[in-house]
Parts: C-alpha cells; sequence; structure tokens
C-alpha cells in the first residue's frame, strides 16, 4: 500500500507529461500533417487509455493475486497440519 501511494503521482505525472507532449502532434497543420496528426492522436488517446487502465487494473489484480496466494499457503498449512494428526 505504501508503495502504491508513493508511485502514484510520479505515474501521473509521467503520463500526463507525454500525452500533452504530443498534443503538437495532434494539433499539426501543413505539409505531412495528417502523418501527424495519426501518430499523435494514436499516442495520445493510447497514453491517456493505458495510464486510466493501468491505475485501475494493476493495484486490483495485485490484490487478487495475494488473496490467491493467502488462501493457497492456508490449503498448505492445513494439508500439513493434518498429515501431522493422522501420523501421530
Amino acid at each position: 500500500m505504501e508503495a502504491a501511494v508513493s508511485r502514484f503521482r510520479p505515474i501521473l505525472m509521467t503520463s500526463i507529461a507525454f500525452a500533452l507532449g504530443v498534443v503538437p502532434l495532434v494539433l499539426a497543420s501543413g505539409a505531412g500533417a495528417n502523418a501527424r496528426k495519426s501518430i499523435g492522436i494514436t499516442s495520445f488517446t493510447g497514453m491517456i487509455s493505458s495510464t486510466c487502465l493501468a491505475v485501475v487494473l494493476v493495484p486490483a489484480f495485485f490484490v487478487v493475486l495475494r488473496r490467491f496466494e493467502e488462501s493457497r499457503s492456508g490449503l498448505k498449512e492445513r494439508e500439513t497440519a493434518q498429515d501431522h494428526t493422522s501420523l501421530a
């Protein structure tokens, strides 16, 4: 939890800085503007969407894996305890 809190702001700042950095490509005009616009729009929307998904899904996936690991270790502890009682 501490790592998530301490890393949240730098991740958002980096992502937003990159997305704002490609805004000139999105707003391009003149010769070759269509190519620059397509690259800019793709980069901008991809960065914004991946940031939003990562901020939500990565912590949720971590919690799911952590709970799975805890339930699995609890299952192993119960099996070990049953083995010890059956041997006695």
